[in-house]
């Protein structure tokens, strides 16, 4: 009976990832047998997709702005705060730096190229009139085009931040703002139900007309990605656990870290692993009032397996159209996207596709052809990129009490 249960139970965890493969892999089928008589089912995909990008703005505005607003004066907590955020964005570019040598030590060659389709490129000028262009949009109506996402970002940080300031005579606004995040929320929820009909009839259009060598273009950069990873996990985990603590840090990180690892993999979600990293922190000794900061910001902020998965999903629509990956200015954008992602993804659900939307968007590749390729890399490498996104969070948190609390924190709380 429990057996069954745990089946039924995993099922339900994995039920989105697996519906998704399944309409890939029928939609592969249908390419392969119909070849391109699957044209005709090519709306299907681009209904799909209509409905992300019509939902997309909204959910980010409502998202960012309210959970800014909800906020508790969080900043009081002065020097400790400055300590985790140092931390969380040192390991997420340190784990996106890793991936980017990855993908230049081992290039990601597409077998075929997508798309003759000019690209939506920013237009030329000046490093200030595109940076510019880039962060803030001339009139408030362009911020609606997904075009000006970045400076819709950036413009619904400032309305959260405004709203947190303006105390009782905006309570009214914050809860606007977060009756907003929930309804969008669940407008996703309802689109991505479709999700398995509209990525397989695109995957179905992509091989039918491109045929069954698309496989091998995802089988490379998925083959990168979980070796990578897995190098990350077991060195750079180390390293930091060292780092931390030294050989008694490296002892607790590893003999704590397994019911985390376990829980992140099997639920696939961060939010869901903060009581058992809450758990596992306890009893590697850390500070309660640094467990109970770190461990709950990081599941929203800290993610460096989406920071690595946003590296190899960027090197895989380069290669799709014919770009140079290698690019200094690209690389570097590449770097600014992950920081970008590992803030923005935090308590959206299917949250990586804003991430995804965001580096087309910036890297002006056409929406309708990259976007299916990059989610469908994302959804194939989710349950690794949980896996270090929310095990990340605990050895994040050895790292903020060797900081704060000193060098000889661990050995001053086993012996008390």
């Amino acid at each position: 009976m429990n057996q069954q249960s745990g089946k039924s139970s995993l099922f339900k965890t994995y039920s989105s990832i697996i519906w998704l493969l399944c309409g890939i892999i029928a939609g592969s089928i249908l390419g392969l047998v119909f070849g391109k008589g699957v044209e005709i089912i090519k709306p299907l995909g681009d209904i799909f997709l209509n409905l992300l990008f019509t939902a997309i703005i909204p959910l980010i505005f409502f998202t960012i702005a309210s959970s800014i607003a909800s906020l508790e004066k969080s900043e009081k907590l002065g020097k400790l705060f400055v300590i985790v955020i140092g931390v969380f964005l040192s390991t997420v570019l340190i784990s996106a730096i890793l991936m980017i040598i990855g993908v230049l030590l081992f290039p990601i060659h597409q077998d075929i190229i997508i798309s003759k389709i000019p690209l939506e490129s920013i237009q030329s000028g000046n490093a200030g009139s595109q940076i510019t262009q880039l962060l803030t949009a001339g009139d408030f109506y362009e911020l609606l085009s997904r075009k000006s996402m970045l400076a819709l970002i950036i413009f619904s940080f400032l309305i959260g931040f405004a709203s947190l300031r303006s105390g009782e005579k905006g309570a009214s606004f914050r809860d606007f703002l977060n009756s907003g995040n929930e309804v969008m929320k669940q407008l996703l929820h309802l689109i991505m139900k479709t999700a398995p009909i509209g990525l397989g009839a695109y995957f179905a259009y992509q091989v039918g007309i491109f045929g069954p060598q698309l496989f091998g273009a995802y089988a490379k950069p998925l083959g990168l990605y979980y070796a990578v990873c897995a190098f990350y996990f077991v060195v750079f985990f180390s390293l930091y656990a060292f780092i931390a603590g030294g050989k008694r840090g490296l002892k607790i990180f590893w003999g704590n870290n397994i019911t985390p690892s376990l829980t992140a993999l099997g639920t696939c979600s961060s939010i869901a692993t903060i009581p058992a990293n809450l758990e596992a922190t306890e009893k590697m000794n850390i500070p309660s009032h640094i467990r109970n900061i770190a461990i709950p910001l990081g599941a929203p902020l800290h993610k460096d397996g989406s920071s690595m998965s946003s590296v190899i999903k960027i090197a895989v629509i380069f290669a799709m159209f014919g770009k140079d990956f290698t690019d200094p200015h690209t690389l570097l954008l590449a770097l600014g996207i992950t920081v970008i992602v590992s803030v923005v993804e935090g308590g959206i659900p299917n949250g990586g596709y804003i991430g995804e939307i965001l580096a087309i968007t910036i890297y002006g590749f056409p929406m309708e052809q990259a976007l299916p390729a990059a989610m469908i890399v994302g959804t194939l490498v989710d349950p690794m990129a949980t896996l270090l996104n929310a095990n990340g969070d605990v050895v994040s948190s050895m790292l903020i009490t060797r900081i704060a609390e000193g060098k000889r924190w661990l050995s001053v709380k086993i012996a008390s």
